[in-house]
């Protein structure tokens, strides 16, 4: 029975893999919509090129999503420094989603790697049998510290060079610092596990498009409701903070510490699951 069963799993696994070959070699005119087959076909090819990238181009391409992406820590902290006190702070928050997009459209236009865009694409392959669960772990935990370090890197040009261009203050920092951590360890996470899962259809999204202006568009209208909503993004929510840590006493390294893990697991699990493992299936149910 076991033999039985294994032959089965074999012939559905090659009827699935001639399936996305012969998906990528048949392309897609640019007005022509994409079915979910060239989709999928579309998101494992991206991730076998970057499960073959080395660590070092990795790493320093991530390090580059994780500067970049500060740009929307940068932007937002501006907006409230000017906005304080003239309008209520409720509404501030509100308007972060204008400018929370900025950083995102650096980082997936100029194709850097962020660990939240490639979360459900790194694990397409796992799911169809092409890499171990242990390769995809390596993989995210280069994207993930190159992310991490550059978002540091960042954290300290604000806190220095931001005061001096007269662009916020010190306390700006620590009241976006202190909205983003000050919440229940079970808020946090399932906050994280929402922008984890809005970042893996977003993704998706780009992958269905035929066109840059197609593709602007999604980054902005995803991005822009979790700027909205205040949902938790593990990688902006490193640059804001670390930020809080390095200038606020209320801001501790237990709060750092304690929002990056309960963050990057809910963004793992939000984008890995409800989007990788569920678009996977629905996939895999033609077989």
């Amino acid at each position: 029975m076991d033999s039985k069963e294994n032959r089965s799993e074999e012939k559905k696994q090659k009827k699935i893999d001639s399936t996305l070959s012969s998906s990528v070699k048949k392309g897609n005119s640019a007005t022509q919509s994409k079915e979910l087959v060239e989709i999928m076909a579309e998101q494992m090819k991206s991730a076998h090129h970057i499960y073959r990238l080395k660590n070092k181009t990795l790493f320093i391409s991530s390090l580059t999503a994780g500067l970049e992406i500060g740009f929307s820590f940068l932007l937002i902290c501006t907006l409230y420094f000017f906005l304080n006190g003239k309008i209520d702070e409720r509404n501030i928050y509100l308007l972060f989603s204008f400018f929370y997009p900025v950083g995102f459209l650096m980082v997936i236009m100029g194709r850097s790697l962020l660990f939240t865009e490639q979360t459900s694409i790194l694990a397409l392959p796992v799911l169809n049998n092409k890499y171990s669960f242990a390769t995809l772990l390596r993989i995210w935990g280069v994207v993930i510290l190159g992310n991490v370090t550059g978002g540091i890197l960042f954290s300290f040009l604000v806190v220095f060079l931001g005061p001096e261009l007269n662009l916020l203050s010190l306390a700006t920092i620590e009241a976006i610092s202190l909205h983003v951590v000050h919440y229940e360890a079970w808020g946090l996470f399932f906050s994280a596990v929402l922008a984890g899962w809005l970042m893996g259809l977003l993704s998706w999204l780009l992958s269905s498009a035929n066109d840059s202006i197609t593709r602007v568009f999604f980054i902005i209208v995803i991005t822009g409701i979790i700027g909205f909503l205040g949902l938790h993004h593990s990688i902006v929510g490193n640059v804001e903070v670390f930020s809080g840590m390095l200038v606020s006493s209320s801001v501790t390294v237990t709060d750092y510490l304690g929002f990056m893990i309960l963050a990057l697991a809910g963004n793992a699990a939000g984008g890995s699951i409800f989007v990788a493992l569920f678009k996977y299936k629905a996939f895999e149910s033609n077989f």
